[in-house]
């Protein structure tokens, strides 16, 4: 991405809307138009063009978590147990992106749990920070079956709702966990060994300006290859310093 926004929407509008369906019961506090394109999702179908419907009708994060366990619009949500939303402070100044949740994930309902976020606790604790000074979700919010890589149209159907929630948190400065994470967020093609270490942007426009972001190793990763430890925490020293600078 570097400093030019990316849209990551064009091909999404050219995606085929589906046949309206019976409407779910309206939640209390729901915001019409996000139940009414709900109500436009065709169970089974893989609609990225609807989730981008839906998420732009989300005027809090409430109402997103609500459409996120309303929307049928991926087949992947139908094998987890639950839809993991996030974890941590909205009003935090960092949010961090992992992958998708894993199977303890998908039975606590909380991103980040078990061993790997044992570590990223730790690594958050090295800069200061922990789970009342940061806010952690993934770029899918639904376990993968076998905790298998999401596909790159499972990433396209989440997308809309996870850049809707990055300009609901708005934050200072967004961690990217993993490759698969950058990838995503940064709609680049580079490994994490590439990206990492650097300053990128991400911007849309629901943001009032573009927000500073930087990848990082996966938890996960660093578990099983504890040398590139040196490399994460040389990443989080970035972090610490941009936050410390006010330079936003």
């Amino acid at each position: 991405m570097g400093e030019e926004p990316v849209d990551r929407y064009a091909a999404l509008q050219r995606a085929q809307q589906a046949r309206a369906a019976a409407p779910p019961p309206r939640p209390p506090g729901f915001h019409s138009t996000v139940v009414a394109a709900v109500a436009t999702v065709q169970p089974g179908g893989v609609i990225p063009g609807t989730a981008a419907h839906i998420a732009s009708g989300c005027h809090s994060l409430a109402e997103l978590r609500v459409a996120l366990e309303h929307f049928d619009g991926l087949p992947l949500k139908q094998a987890a147990a639950s839809t993991v939303f996030a974890d941590g402070n909205p009003q935090a100044s960092v949010m961090c992106i992992g992958e998708a949740p894993g199977q303890e994930e998908d039975r606590q309902g909380r991103p980040f749990v078990g061993p790997s976020g044992k570590l990223l606790d730790r690594m958050l604790a090295s800069i200061g920070l922990d789970r009342d000074s940061a806010y952690i979700t993934n770029v899918v919010p639904w376990r993968p079956p076998a905790n298998r890589k999401p596909t790159p149209d499972e990433v396209a159907v989440c997308m809309p709702f996870l850049t809707r929630h990055i300009e609901l948190v708005d934050p200072q400065v967004l961690i990217l966990f993993g490759g698969a994470a950058a990838s995503a967020v940064l709609a680049k093609a580079d490994g994490i060994n590439r990206l990492r270490g650097n300053w990128f942007q991400f911007n849309s426009p629901g943001l009032p300006r573009p927000i500073p972001v930087l990848a990082t190793f996966h938890p996960a990763y660093l578990l099983r290859t504890p040398e590139a430890k040196r490399f994460a925490w040389h990443d989080l020293l970035m972090v610490r310093k941009k936050l410390a600078s006010g330079q936003h």
